[in-house]
């Protein structure tokens, strides 16, 4: 199993400092997220700080950017890192998606998956010279000449994950993607019943298995050399929890567990605005099932024990918001490597 970070933009120098940091430290990759900030800009100079540490999307949203778009910028990457990109993709919401990025989102399920297609067919034409003749349902590649084409690069093998919860697109990813993006928020059970099936459903139409795509996930943890610290860190985690929660997207990983009134509760305290109340409502029993608790020292030990043969590579949640620095990361990261 690999122990990856994620990666907050910050400025260059910042960005550079920190990927060099969890290179030497002995972080497998690192991840952005597109939220207030672009997720390829901090990769270009983490890519320049390091030389054996990967850099990736978690995520970047797909039907904000055209095919040829986002083929464009995963190629400079992987030529520029020197092969070591993984483009990590996520469809978003259909509100999102609309009415704040402009752009469609009819059969989202379908439509990534003839996304990912077109994007390959991209990345054929840039290697080999192929004449582009991809037509699918929603996107077309059949023109470029020498002027628009990068070239042939020395890694051309681009692995594309894609992220979901719910097992339309957990099948999508089976189908075309070479990794699962998983969500943080989820449960083991929920994993194994719901969204590996669906991927090894998808998979089996391609002729692959389920275990032919790597699967990767922030993972949240409450942890603390105090009581003090461990309190704050289970507010934290609550509060995020129930944010997600709230949103209707996440419904089937509550109705897996039997709280689906659960959401429905967190969706009208979101819109009254009481965020701060709204952690309290999560069941201990549930917080049990998608944080792991553990002492510092016991960390890695814990989150190996939960993962192992469900993920391939995780990360903690944590590091979202902040620097990633707690105490014990070398003995997390051999703890988890062993």
């Amino acid at each position: 199993m690999k122990i990856d970070s994620l990666l907050p933009a910050a400025a260059p120098h910042e960005v550079m400092a920190r990927a060099r940091a969890l290179e030497q430290d002995g972080f497998d990759c690192v991840w952005t997220f597109e939220a207030a900030h672009d997720a390829f800009f901090p990769l270009a100079f983490a890519a320049q700080a390091t030389t054996r540490l990967q850099i990736g999307t978690n995520i970047a949203v797909a039907f904000a950017r055209t095919p040829f778009a986002m083929a464009q910028i995963a190629w400079d990457l992987q030529r520029d890192s020197g092969g070591r990109f993984r483009l990590g993709l996520g469809t978003q919401v259909r509100q999102h998606v609309e009415r704040r990025f402009s752009a469609s989102f009819d059969h989202p399920a379908a439509r990534v998956t003839d996304y990912i297609r077109c994007v390959r067919a991209i990345w054929h034409t840039f290697q080999t010279g192929a004449k582009p003749q991809y037509q699918g349902p929603f996107y077309q590649f059949k023109l470029i000449n020498e002027f628009f084409n990068p070239g042939a690069i020395d890694q051309p093998d681009i692995p594309i994950y894609l992220a979901g919860v719910n097992p339309r697109m957990c099948r999508a990813a089976g189908e075309v993607a070479d990794g699962f993006h998983v969500h943080p928020m989820h449960t083991v059970p929920y994993l194994k019943e719901v969204v590996r099936p669906a991927i090894e459903e998808g998979a089996r139409a391609a002729g692959r298995r389920v275990t032919d795509l790597e699967l990767y996930s922030p993972v949240f943890v409450i942890t603390g050399n105090t009581e003090a610290e461990r309190a704050a860190m289970e507010r934290a985690v609550r509060r995020q929890i129930a944010f997600y929660a709230s949103t209707p997207s996440y419904a089937a990983v509550l109705e897996f567990h039997g709280h689906a009134e659960l959401g429905r509760k967190l969706g009208t305290l979101m819109r009254e605005g009481k965020l701060d109340d709204m952690g309290q409502h999560v069941p201990d029993a549930l917080l049990e099932e998608i944080a792991v608790f553990a002492p510092p020292a016991e960390l890695g030990q814990r989150l190996r024990q939960r993962y192992d043969g469900v993920l391939d590579r995780l990360s903690l949640y944590s590091t979202m918001g902040g620097d990633g620095s707690f105490t014990a990361w070398r003995e997390l990261i051999t703890a988890i490597h062993a």
